[in-house]
């Protein structure tokens, strides 16, 4: 008796080989259920056949539309032909995963009739999110590109929700920038149109004092003083009182017209500026430009991408036979043990 003991021990450790020899028809057994069964519940009755459509695109560089078209001197990122880098994919994966996209896609779709939800579920929100996140998902490449995946039991709805995600991403991100932009072109808007209108109030004041005969005092007073000197000369004093009506009217209001004059030199000067940064936000706050490039549009899938039968299949029967092995050992271990000790007990 200790040496069949000792026998089942050695075999039980190191004969694999002849265990599963002794015990083929019952891992037989185990296997082909394993099959059957794996086989069986993976039928669409059980597991709903899922197709994938994915989009795949790369960001576009974030720079501004108006230093890339209006500017002399553009950076390096004003390019808008020009791909994003890492920054820029990291970008588009935080607005793609954001509610903003996610409530108009369920909107859109009416995703919580398409999955199946009950809406007068307590938890309807939280299980239409997470069906949301389990069906649809973004991820980066090793390209830097950044990938659109949708699951869906209809081909056809999988990659029109792919394309319309895409499409949403451009709206998105420019309502997002366009928030920014258009403060800053009120800002600048309100500033040139002030300047503008002060510019328009000094020309009619100019207009006003040329039509009083202030047009160039420079000019004006070193001509009419050499008409006064020759008057005085000649004793024309006819000539001289309306000369001297004239240099009155030079005097009280030259200082006015020279004030005026520098003023609106350096007012047009800040326009000229000003009126370049008007134009740049004007275009910053109306353009609407894609945000990405697409390299491969979601098409609709001919073959399921999930459950992959196969694989559950095999997966499956190799766990089942595994497990059942286990359970073997540890039987046979539990019977070597009862017999080891009933011998011991028969011996004392």
């Amino acid at each position: 008796m200790p040496d069949e003991i000792k026998r089942n021990e050695e075999f039980d450790s190191s004969n694999l080989v002849i265990f599963l020899y002794k015990w083929r028809k019952p891992l037989f057994y185990v296997m082909a259920g394993a099959i059957f069964c794996s086989w069986f519940f993976s039928l669409p009755l059980f597991l709903t056949p899922k197709y994938k459509s994915t989009v795949i695109l790369f960001p576009a560089s974030s720079g501004s539309a108006s230093k890339a078209l209006l500017s002399e001197t553009p950076g390096k990122n004003d390019n808008l032909i020009a791909l994003g880098e890492s920054e820029q994919a990291e970008q588009l994966l935080q607005i793609l995963n954001s509610n903003k996209i996610r409530d108009r896609v369920i909107r859109k779709f009416n995703l919580m009739e398409h999955y199946g939800i009950d809406s007068t579920s307590r938890y309807k929100i939280s299980k239409l999110y997470k069906e949301y996140e389990k069906n649809i998902s973004f991820r980066s490449t090793e390209y830097l590109a950044v990938e659109i995946a949708v699951f869906d039991k209809d081909p056809e709805m999988a990659a029109v929700i792919a394309n319309t995600i895409a499409a949403l991403l451009d709206s998105t991100k420019n309502d997002m920038q366009r928030q920014r932009s258009v403060a800053g072109f009120r800002i600048v808007e309100a500033e040139y149109l002030a300047l503008d209108a002060e510019i328009k109030a000094i020309v009619d004041s100019l207009v006003t004092l040329g039509k009083l005969g202030v047009n160039d005092v420079e000019y004006q007073s070193q001509v009419l003083n050499q008409q006064m000197a020759v008057s005085i000369m000649n004793g024309n004093k006819t000539a001289m009182a309306a000369l001297q009506k004239k240099l009155d009217i030079l005097g009280q209001y030259g200082g006015i017209y020279l004030m005026l004059k520098n003023s609106l030199e350096f007012k047009t000067e800040q326009l000229t500026v000003l009126q370049s940064k008007y134009k740049e936000a004007k275009v910053d706050a109306e353009s609407n430009l894609p945000q990405k490039f697409i390299v491969s549009d979601a098409y609709k899938a001919e073959r399921k991408s999930y459950p992959i039968r196969w694989l559950i299949i095999v997966v499956t029967t190799f766990s089942a036979v595994f497990l059942a092995i286990i359970v073997i050992m540890v039987m046979e271990k539990i019977n070597n043990y009862n017999s080891h000790k009933k011998f011991n007990l028969e011996q004392s």
